[in-house]
Order: structure tokens, then sequence, then C-alpha cells
């Protein structure tokens, strides 16, 4: 009791470390802004500090620590030193009273083991109240003494229900994930993780690391995280401002690439030919098309003197230009500066002043020939024109009825992932340091493409599984996938122990696998616990009003699982028997949303109709079935699992 009082006694400790900490950002944002070189480096100081002092200020409540490591030797030996989500510092010229989870130091607290105890003779962990404001007890390792043991606390707080948006998980981080969480930033990843193995865990912990370890460059260059959904979005929104981090562009791919509204269908038929690698080339094809071969030669008239090109030399900037391959608007400057650059060696000839402004006085000279041999475009100009007439092999793309122009068109989810191919044939994207793309299987071809666009210069990390592919491009292979995303050479780690979904569950998802044909190991589960019921129904809604009551009784979130066409019924149901459906605890969603989502107790309905709502549907249901994290019931009407 005695050390739990210390322990305690400690929490008040950092908690005022934190004040002192969110006092002196306040107090460095007045002096910042008026103490520099420079009215810029006044600026720039103060804007940094002002935000410093609202992350601070925004902290997320929680427990100041997680963890203790007591050192017997090495460099740290004879020293303790507390982890937690960020750094606190000690009173002046003290050391930190907690180390930020991603210093160097902190990955000898998930990597120490018994058989390499790495200099640590005891690793504590702590246990909180649910609010993480008060500190109930802790459990020590002794790693010294050699011994693998397991930790109550660990699995506890694996296994805590939860309601909510999604947690961090730096207190249970394992060893294999924490490898994967501090890889070097220039290395690419492809992680292949079974449900409920924390591959979306592990990419968002590797973002807030590499923020961390390279913050200068990637606040320069930027991260992004991209997700399947807006709701997947919403359910880890949570998580990087929980580890500190709060500059973190995340995105759906559709909201990201959009130019506009979405306003048009495709059929399926159309939309897998538009998300084809075969679009890549058509596009590049009709729009490189637009530029035509120079039959006159080029004069300007420059004061008493008159400057030409004649047609040959200007078809051999043309042709050498398109060779070159850069995009299309650097091609048109480019033509026109070596136009420029054969008039004024002329214009030296003839000993004339050359300046920077007869340069670009003679460049707008030149615009009249441009525009008819390398005209300006839009992509949508271009994909207006394409779609009004393809090739005969892609006849199915056509307008059914075509719109007057281009600017009345209504544009489709695939023809925004068109529009920025074109967009980025015409001018090269803005990229980012580190891309993080969740879901990743279901990228098709030209999505992979945008993406390769905006990581040419950085890494990314690919989180997925082949077993969860829905969409009808979804890959089969990760290493054709990594082909088309511009990192061949990207590492493929497999993660196959699952922490958060029950065994009874990962047997019954195992089962599934032989049928999705894909090639990934089978999960085994972290957990002993949890439930699995399947119920025959006559009356379907009547079923899932029982079993929403039943799942009500206990901790956690509940999720009802449905084919996107009995979403309203089904809803409309649990509202009529005053469910507290649409709360925080019990939610109806249609299963085409909820990848990368997960709750307590999961009720799937009517799972053979969700098989065969789609070509992909028992992908869709394996996605179904492995949300659940304590308890699942299945209610069906008729039979639903395949038969060997």
């Amino acid at each position: 009791m005695k050390e739990l009082d210390q322990e305690r006694a400690y929490v008040e400790r950092c908690r005022a470390g934190l004040r002192r900490m969110l006092e002196g950002a306040h107090e460095n944002v007045i002096a910042g802004e008026t103490v520099s070189a420079d009215r810029f480096g006044a600026e720039r100081l103060g804007r940094y500090l002002k935000s410093l002092a609202k992350e601070m200020s925004e902290e997320p409540d929680g427990p100041p620590f997680f963890g203790r490591l007591d050192f017997d030797s090495g460099e740290h030996g004879g020293r303790s030193h507390h982890i937690g989500r960020r750094h606190i510092s000690g009173e002046t010229g003290a050391l930190p009273v907690v180390i930020d989870w991603r210093a160097p130091v902190s990955k000898v607290f998930y990597q120490a083991s018994g058989r390499d105890p790495q200099g640590v003779a005891v690793r504590r962990r702590f246990g909180w109240s649910g609010s993480g404001t008060e500190l109930t007890g802790f459990e020590d390792e002794l790693l010294a003494d050699g011994a693998e043991t397991s930790s109550k606390l660990l699995a506890a707080e694996i296994e805590r229900p939860r309601v909510g948006p999604m947690r961090d998980i730096v207190a249970t981080i394992q060893p294999e994930q924490d490898d994967l969480v501090r890889a070097r930033l220039e290395e690419s990843l492809c992680v292949q993780g079974a449900p409920g193995t924390g591959k979306t865990a592990v990419g968002l912990h590797r973002a807030a690391y590499l923020l961390y370890s390279h913050r200068q460059r990637l606040q320069r260059a930027g991260v992004l995280v991209l997700g399947p959904n807006r709701a997947f979005l919403g359910y880890i929104s949570a998580v990087l401002p929980a580890l500190g981090e709060v500059d973190v562009e995340q995105s759906t791919m559709e909201e990201f690439l959009a130019r506009g509204p979405v306003l048009g269908t495709d059929s399926e038929e159309a939309a897998v030919i538009k998300h084809g690698a075969g679009m890549a080339q058509a596009l590049r094809t009709v729009l490189y098309g637009r530029i035509t071969k120079p039959t006159e030669p080029v004069a300007v008239r420059d004061g008493a003197f008159v400057w030409r090109v004649d047609a040959d030399d200007l078809r051999r900037i043309v042709d050498d230009t398109v060779r070159a391959a850069v995009p299309y608007s650097v091609g048109r400057e480019r033509v026109r500066s070596r136009i420029v650059a054969l008039m004024q060696l002329q214009a030296e000839r003839r000993a004339l002043p050359v300046n920077a402004a007869w340069v670009q006085r003679t460049g707008r000279r030149v615009t009249p020939f441009l525009d008819e041999v390398w005209p300006t475009v839009k992509p949508e100009q271009v994909l207006f024109e394409f779609l009004c007439e393809p090739p005969q092999e892609l006849a199915a793309l056509r307008w059914p009825k075509r719109p007057r122009s281009f600017k009345s068109a209504k544009w489709t989810a695939a023809d925004a992932v068109l529009l920025d191919e074109l967009s980025g044939l015409i001018e090269r994207p803005a990229g980012y340091g580190h891309v993080i793309i969740d879901e990743a299987q279901d990228l098709s071809p030209m999505q992979c493409r945008a993406v390769a666009r905006r990581s040419e210069h950085g890494s990314i990390t690919v989180l997925g599984d082949l077993a969860q592919g829905t969409a009808p491009w979804a890959a089969r292979s990760w290493t054709e996938q990594l082909e088309l995303l511009g990192k061949p050479q990207a590492q493929v780690i497999a993660l196959t122990t699952g922490f958060r979904v029950p065994a009874a569950v990962v047997e019954l998802a195992n089962e599934l696998l032989a049928e999705l044909h894909v090639d990934v190991p089978a999960t085994r589960s972290f957990r002993t616990d949890g439930r699995l019921r399947t119920t025959d129904v006559t009356d379907l809604e009547k079923a899932v009003v029982e079993a929403a009551r039943e799942a009500l009784g206990h901790e956690g979130s509940i999720g009802v699982l449905v084919p996107d066409v009995l979403t309203e019924s089904v809803t409309a149901a649990l509202v009529g028997a005053q469910l507290p459906v649409g709360g925080e605890r019990l939610t109806v969603m249609p299963v085409s949303t909820v990848k990368g989502l997960e709750y307590d107790h999961v009720i799937v309905a009517e799972p053979a109709d969700i098989v065969e709502a789609e070509t992909r549907g028992l992908n869709r249901l394996y996605v179904a079935l492995t949300r659940a994290v304590s308890r699942l019931d299945i209610l069906s009407s008729r039979d639903w699992m395949p038969r060997h």
C-alpha cells in the first residue's frame, strides 16, 4: 500500500509538471512573438508556440503514465523512468518526470523480456479507473529473474469493453507491433493484418512515432492518412490527438480526390473499367493527342527585326518534349522556352541587348503558336470529350445522355479518379512525406496511381487484409498492389495474432478463409473469452430486437450489422421497441460501411443476404463477423455457411 501511495503522489507531481508546461507555453507565445531577429522569424516562432500551447491545452484527460522501468545495468543502470503518452518536464534543471513512449529508452518497455531483459530489473504496469484519473493499482514483472510472466493488467486492458471512438494502444503495444511502429521513415511497409491484430493502431502509432522522430521534415512535407469511409475516420479520429499529434491530414480516398460534388452514378461494368489500370494509358493517349505537328514557321516581330524558327526546328522541339514525358503543362512551357532560346541566339548574333524583360516579352508573343500546337486544357474538358467518343473497346463508358458541355457534366465517383489522373498528367501534384493507407486491399489500380503520385519522394505504410477485400477490383496479391503504389520494394509483414477478436469468432472466420481464394495465414487469438451464438429465426426483426435487448444487459458497444437494404426496417423495429438505437451504445450499420470498426457485441442479421448482395459478398460477411470483440450473435432464416 505504501508503494501505491508513493505512485499516487507521483501522479500529482506529473500533473503539476503539466501545469508548468502549459503556463510556460502561454508565456513563450507572448515572448516569442516579439523576440526574434526579424519580423518573419517572429511570426513563424509565434505560430509554432501558439500551436504548441493549443495542443497542450487540448490534451485529452487520462493517465500521465502507464508504465515504469527500473534499470539495474546498462546506460540507465540504477535509474527508474516512468513512460507515458507524452513527455512531462521536471522542475528547472531536473530530469523529466515522464518520458514519451516514442523516445529511444521507451522501446525497452515494449521489447524487454525475461530472456532478454535489456538492463531492466522490473517493468511495472499501472491500472487506472475507467476515466483514467485515478491510479488503482500496479503489477510488477521481474525481468532480471529471467522468468516469462503473463500480465493480468495487460490482458485486462486489451479485453476492456469499448464505447465510442478507437483508443490508442501505447500501454499494450506488442514487440512485433513495436518493430513496425519504429521502422525507419525511408522504409515503406505493407502490414497484412488479420482481424483484430491491431494493424490500424500500428499505422496510426507509426504516424505519431515518425512525427516525433522527424518533426521538422514531416511538418513541412505532411503526413496523410487515407481510410475506407467517413465512419472509420470518425472512429479513429481521437487516436492521434491523444498521442499529441494534431497536424495529420485524414481523409477518405473519395474525399481526397474530389474536385466537386459527385452527382452521377456508374454501372458496375463502367466503374470497373474506369478503375482499371488500362485507363492510365487511354487518358495519356487522348491528352497528348491534342498536340499537333507544326507545319508553318513561327515568327515574332521585335522592332525592326523579325525572329523566325522554321517548321523543322519546331517539329523537333515538340517531338523531343513529348518523348521527355514531362507533365503536359511543363512540356508546353519547355516548348516555349526552347523557341525563345533559338530567337535569343538570333538577337545576340545581331549584338542586340537581351535581358529578362526581353525573354518574357518574346515568350508572350509565342503564345498564339502554342495555343495551336500545344493547347492549354482542363482535366474536365479532356475527360468530357473522351466519354463522348470513347474507343470501341471502351464503349461502355459512353455518356448515356451526353451533357451539353463539361461544365454541366454530372461526374461520378469513378470519374473523380480519372480526373485526378489527368490532373497529374497535366501538372505534378504536391507530395507527402509519408502516406498511411488503411484497407489498402480495396484500392483500385487507378486509386493506387493517385497515391503513388503523391508519395513518389516519400514513404508509405500499407495496411490491409486480402481476405477483407470487398471492392470488385480488390487486390488478391500484395506484390501487385505494391507495384501499382510505386513501392515494389516494400516489405510485407503478416500480423496473425488477434488481440481483440475472441477465439470462437476467429475460428469461425478461419473456416471462411478457404472460400475467399486469397493467400493469407490463418489467425490465432490472444483471448480465450468471448461468445459465439448462431440462431435460426423466422421473424428477423423480432429476433434482432430480442438480441439487442439482451446485449444491452452487458457492458460495451453493440453493433447491429445488416444487409444494406434492411437498414431502415431493422432500425425502425429497434426504435419501435424503444431501445436506444443511434446512441453511443447501440448502432445499426449497413455492412457496406463497417470495415475497420469494432463493437463489443455484434449482431449479424441474415448472413445469406449479405453473401448474395454483391460479387464479393462472402468477403463482406467475413468483415462483418470479425467486428466482434466480445460476443457475436448470428441471426439467420436460411443456410449461409459455405459447404466444402
